[in-house]
């Protein structure tokens, strides 16, 4: 099994991938069918003196180029494309200008506190952002220090913030009606799809990726398989976008979710009417919709229906809160809206979870206040001090 730090791993074509730093600061790279073979190629490399060691890194490398390095041969390789569009927007605005001018040897403890206090300083980011930021920050740090660093510990003495989450945006029960009447009289059809969300949980992308297919009207189900993003095309020299249709975020995101009754019938009609298996449930046709496109569908139905404008996320987070307040337990509500973990569900929503139980201790103190005669106080007298004698001689 591949040690932490060692660079080798098992791709997901089976095969394993590991690679050395040569004398030019690229990486040499070695391919074969196990760990082992892998870890024999790249010894016996060494033992042929092209590798370089991690004192001469530091004369060779800039600080920034090992960021760029790192984005370019890990994360490009590891993740879907619009989590790379995300880690590549982190470390070409914000992380690698900050380390543009400074060598590999100023990557020292005081240069990681520098930048978080400048994280932390920088009131033009939202929270959520710099959450964000600082989180690849310290796992391109993490991953650059264990392959280069004679003393990775630099980290292990480094405490980062913990910025603030915000608050959870969610419809009330009133501005939920709203949006669903505005729904359901508007002429453009493909606005259901905003009560599906209502009554699902599902992302924007998973909504936008669905087909007929994926409805079991026999068994009142929904199946999460795709997801659709547009992101940047980084093979195209102009950078433009381009619509992508790929797994769901995570393993857990892949889901059935079981639909109410009412909206079971609703989309059943439609189906009837011209639903094709190989359609697209939101387009009719073999091609999907643009989650773009599809949110300022959603910003003229809140303006038609009066409620204040929120991102289409809210839907999902207000999905959860209904059904928190319907007494759903946490893993029930973890387990349809795909989350890898319930401890995400918690930390997400613990402000209603709070409400919660709230809820719950006031049921006790109506307990209690019922089980009381009328016109007894509920309150439990406090014990009166007892007088102990004091010992004598003679007890």
């Amino acid at each position: 099994m591949p040690r932490r730090g060692e660079n080798i791993y098992k791709r997901k074509d089976g095969r394993w991938e590991g690679r050395q730093l040569k004398t030019d600061g690229k990486y040499q790279y070695f391919y074969g069918k196990s760990y082992r073979e892998v870890k024999e190629r790249i010894k016996s490399y060494q033992e042929n003196g092209k590798n370089i060691t991690k004192k001469e890194i530091k004369a060779l490398v800039t600080a920034s180029s090992l960021f760029e390095l790192w984005l370019d041969s890990e994360i490009s390789k590891r993740v879907k494309p619009s989590t790379y569009e995300s880690y590549y927007h982190c470390l070409k605005k914000y992380i690698i200008p900050f380390y543009i001018s400074r060598d590999y040897n100023q990557i020292t403890e005081n240069s990681v506190l520098e930048f978080v206090k400048f994280m932390h300083d920088d009131d033009s980011i939202s929270q959520s952002y710099k959450r964000k930021i600082l989180t690849v920050y310290k796992t391109a740090l993490r991953e650059i220090l264990n392959n280069t660093s004679d003393s990775p510990i630099i980290l292990n003495h480094v405490k980062f913030p913990r910025t603030e989450q915000n608050e959870v945006q969610v419809f009330t029960m009133k501005e939920q009606c709203l949006i669903e009447k505005a729904v359901l009289s508007c002429p453009d059809k493909r606005t259901l799809g905003i009560v599906l969300c209502f009554y699902s949980g599902i992302r924007l992308g998973e909504l936008c990726a669905l087909k007929w297919s994926d409805f079991d009207f026999e068994n009142g189900t929904l199946f999460i398989s795709r997801t659709v993003s547009r992101t940047k095309n980084f093979s195209d020299k102009d950078n433009k976008t381009i619509l992508l249709i790929g797994t769901p975020k995570s393993r857990t995101s892949s889901r059935k979710i079981p639909l109410p009754s009412f909206l079971i019938i609703i989309l059943n009609e439609y189906y009837k009417i011209g639903g094709k298996d190989n359609c697209y449930f939101m387009t009719g046709s073999e091609i999907p919709i643009d989650p773009r496109a599809f949110q300022k569908l959603y910003k003229k139905i809140l303006n038609k229906a009066g409620v204040t404008d929120r991102k289409f996320h809210a839907i999902r987070h207000t999905f959860a809160t209904r059904a928190l307040e319907l007494n759903v337990d946490i893993k029930t509500i973890s387990d349809i809206l795909g989350h890898s973990s319930v401890s995400i569900t918690m930390n997400i929503y613990a402000h209603s979870l709070m409400e919660q139980k709230k809820i719950a201790i006031d049921r006790f103190n109506n307990m209690h206040m019922a089980s009381m005669e009328p016109g007894q106080f509920a309150v439990i007298n406090p014990v009166k001090e007892v007088a102990f004698p004091s010992k004598t001689a003679d007890s």
